[in-house]
């Protein structure tokens, strides 16, 4: 016996079907980050420098520690 048929038997309603997603288009996203960094080239320059102070600050915060 099928689960539908046990369902119907039991009187349960039939089950619900999963929610699609949409497609996750990756080329797009990559041409849209793209066309940023080379609008702003100065963005990979902040995210690097943010990341060196991090870093730096972990570093010197263990130190004292």
């Amino acid at each position: 016996m099928g689960e539908a048929k046990r369902r119907k038997k039991l009187g349960v309603p039939p089950r619900e079907k999963p929610i699609e997603f949409p497609k996750f288009d990756k080329e797009s996203v990559q041409k849209k980050v793209r066309a940023t960094i080379y609008k702003y080239p100065i963005i990979p320059i902040l995210f690097y420098g943010a990341g060196i102070l991090i870093l730096v600050g972990g570093v010197i915060y263990v130190a004292k520690f």
